[in-house]
Order: structure tokens, then sequence, then C-alpha cells
């Protein structure tokens, strides 16, 4: 392969991110091959070689490219601290990852991993969100327990059963819109949802 300056390998590999993005979307990942993704991106099957090693490799370089809504609450709670109270940093957290998922390059990604990849070899999409989500869960529910510790939580409500309906409607919605973007909005339609569900489990005064 002719020698690159850096510049252009960086825009041949996210080029060849980007037909790997079209191209996952159309097929599903099982069924495309590298030989698709060069092809649609203009090239050949050895430049998708030079950047990558394998499929497995450009599939993760691609998710790489965005956050995971899960990874994004993770991140959010821990970057707030809590400053606005447990209740509200998880509030505004998960509405900010809704935020962060419709745009298009995210809701791609998304959509390919969610609906567009089966279990393949070295390739497994439902161990790599299992794990997000187990991470999530913990950070969800220490901040849940805080806010119970504090008498912030209706009593009715225990800081697991909270963390299991956060999760769940999380999951539910994320799962539903991304399946037809257009039927509604995530962040608005799927943020009244969550701002309803803090304000049931929310003790007033």
């Amino acid at each position: 392969m002719p020698r690159r300056t850096k510049a252009e390998a960086e825009a041949t590999r996210e080029a060849l991110l980007d037909a790997a993005e079209d191209v996952f979307l159309e097929k599903g990942v099982s069924r495309t091959s590298l030989e698709h993704i060069a092809r649609h991106a203009g090239m050949t099957r050895g430049a998708v070689y030079w950047h990558f090693k394998n499929k497995a490799d450009l599939f993760h370089a691609m998710l790489d490219r965005v956050k995971m809504p899960l990874q994004q609450i993770i991140d959010d709670i821990t970057a707030e601290r809590q400053a606005t109270g447990p209740l509200d940093t998880l509030r505004l957290a998960t509405l900010h990852a809704f935020d962060m998922l419709e745009r298009p390059r995210s809701c791609r990604v998304h959509t390919i991993l969610i609906h567009r990849c089966e279990f393949i070899s070295d390739i497994n999409p439902v161990e790599l969100q299992n794990r997000l989500a187990s991470d999530c869960r913990e950070v969800v529910r220490r901040c849940f327990q805080q806010a119970h510790d504090e008498g912030l939580l209706i009593d009715a409500i225990a800081p697991d059963v909270a963390t299991l309906m956060l999760h769940s409607m999380i999951g539910g919605l994320v799962h539903d819109w991304l399946r037809a973007p257009d039927s509604f909005s995530l962040r608005e339609s799927g943020g009244e949802a969550i701002d309803s569900l803090f304000y049931l489990i929310t003790r007033h005064a």
C-alpha cells in the first residue's frame, strides 16, 4: 500500500467506518463481508485490512465512535457527583443520554447493535450490552440508595425496585424507538415518561 500521511490514513479509516455503518444497517452484521464494506467505500479489501484486523475489530471501532446510553448515564452521574441531589442527577443523566442517542450517527450505530447484529464468532452484542447494563445498574442503585437514606423516595419503593423500574423503562423506550425512530421523539415523549416516573417515586412535602 502506498505510503500515506497520517491525515490521509485517518480519513481512509473514517470512510471505511462510515461505509460499515451504512452496510451493517442495510444488510445486518452477519450478512456483511469486508468486501461489501470496501466496495461501498470505493476501496479495496486490502485497504480494510490495513486499518482493521477483521470484521470484529472494525465493528468495535464503529461502536467506539459513539457512547452507549448507559455509559453516558454512568459518566454523567460520576461527573455531577450528585451535586443537584441523587434523584435529579439520575433524571437529568437519563434525559441527556436520550439527547445523545437522537443524534444521527448514534441512532444508526445503536440500531445496528440492537436490531441488526446477531451473535457471530467474536462479535457478541448481548455480552456487551449486559456488561454495560450491569455497570449502570450498580451506579443507579447507589443513587437510589442515597435518595432512600435521605428520605427522598416514597416508602413503597425500595432502592432495588426503583433501579429495576428505571432500567426497564430506559431499555423499553430505547428498544422501541430504535425500531421506529420516526414514531415518537425519544427526548420528548421518552423524557415525559422518565419525568413521570421520578415524580411518582419521589416523596413530596
